[in-house]
């Protein structure tokens, strides 16, 4: 399989054993999850933009070269000032980084791209994953253009449009009554054949992906003051720390930005553990949030979301559902973004950050991590709440 000159292969999180490219789920010795890690002397120069379609042309810290990678131009997403916005927050300078320009409409085609590389170069099939929604639509998708067989397991309340789109993608679904958790435990009960995973932190490609939001927010803007994002398995947070870190490691940025971590109020495991200075991350016991992308109850990058939000001085907090719908139409009316309900999560965040002076002055990124296209019923019975 080839792999980039600076890829120096997989550690184990929990355990730190190493192993090459050739190993593809979970840490055979403890069952850890493995991170990519790089070598950033191999870099060539002071730049990491190469030729490659959208986040592939960071492939210089990529794990395989863009001439290899599954792409459907993924990346490269707009980060859209809102002055609008900034000024109802009272800060400086607000951009919104809009995840829901990418292919299937979310952050997650950056990392889907890097994992069906991988499985595709080892021809590994069928590709299988529980999904609140967004996952199993990018995995098909991907899986697609490599002609691969894949099985998306998602909860019942999952969103139509993203349950379409897995089987017009090609993708085979099973719709599991109950929540997230739910139908994660029936992949392996249901599926009859062997797999390969493409769940987050079983794949060590999924929260890699991530990484290049960092370095495109770092090209149009430097370093930030502030980046707000909402978390849910956590993935999203763990890469755009690491990317940040990767940055300021190999002197293409002065410093990691600090990072802010927002959850529904309904389910926020993550927030609960880093509130109560915890090593680790306890399941939430009755997730209840709108938000179906966020209600994610034990989160698998749980334990490595705190050690990022420990590497950028972060700090983590919640928004009630209400908040984050009317930030989502806000953000709509005010700068013509279509942010969906995570991303209403990340803005709502902000201006809460903004009110307790934690942004005064401040340039502040706002990660929308998806379309807001995909929910469009939830937005719109949140303004007939209104009698709008």
């Amino acid at each position: 399989m080839e792999t980039t000159e600076a890829f120096a292969g997989l550690t184990c999180a929990a355990c730190g054993e190493s192993f090459d490219a050739s190993e593809h789920g979970r840490c055979p010795d403890c069952g850890g999850p493995l991170d990519p890690t790089y070598d950033l002397d191999a870099l060539d120069g002071p730049a990491l933009d190469g030729d490659g379609p959208g986040h592939w042309r960071f492939d210089a810290l990529l794990p395989f070269p863009a001439e290899a990678g599954l792409t459907a131009d993924e990346g490269d997403t707009p980060l859209v000032r809102a002055d609008a916005l900034a000024e109802e927050a009272g800060v400086d300078a607000l951009w919104v980084k809009d995840e829901g320009r990418n292919p299937t409409g979310t952050f997650l085609d950056r990392g889907m791209s890097l994992a069906v590389t991988a499985a595709s170069e080892r021809d590994l099939e069928p590709l299988a994953l529980a999904a609140a929604g967004n996952a199993g639509q990018s995995a098909a998708a991907y899986a697609g253009t490599a002609d691969l067989r894949s099985y998306a397991f998602v909860p019942s309340r999952t969103a139509f449009s993203n349950k379409a789109m897995v089987n017009v993608h090609g993708g085979e679904m099973r719709v599991v009554g109950g929540r997230y958790g739910d139908a994660a435990a029936a992949v392996d009960e249901q599926l009859e054949t062997g797999y390969h995973s493409l769940q987050e932190f079983t794949t060590p490609y999924r929260h890699d992906g991530a990484r290049t939001l960092a370095f495109e927010i770092h090209e149009a803007v430097e370093t930030p003051d502030a980046v707000v994002l909402p978390v849910g398995t956590g993935e999203l947070l763990v890469g755009v720390v690491k990317g940040f870190r990767q940055l300021r490691d190999a002197g293409l940025a002065e410093a990691v930005p600090t990072v802010y971590a927002v959850q529904p109020e309904g389910c926020a495991p993550v927030v609960a553990a880093w509130t109560d200075g915890a090593d680790a991350v306890e399941a939430w016991e009755t997730p209840d949030t709108i938000v179906g992308e966020l209600e994610i109850a034990a989160p698998a990058g749980g334990g490595l979301a705190l050690d990022a939000l420990s590497t950028a001085d972060g700090g983590a907090l919640t928004v009630s559902d209400d908040d984050a719908l009317e930030s989502a139409v806000t953000a709509a009316q005010s700068a013509a973004l279509e942010v969906g309900g995570a991303g209403g999560v990340a803005l709502a965040g902000a201006w809460q950050l903004a009110e307790e002076g934690r942004l005064a002055g401040d340039r502040v990124v706002v990660v929308n991590p998806d379309a807001g296209a995909k929910t469009p019923d939830v937005l719109r019975s949140h303004l007939m709440g209104k009698g709008i």
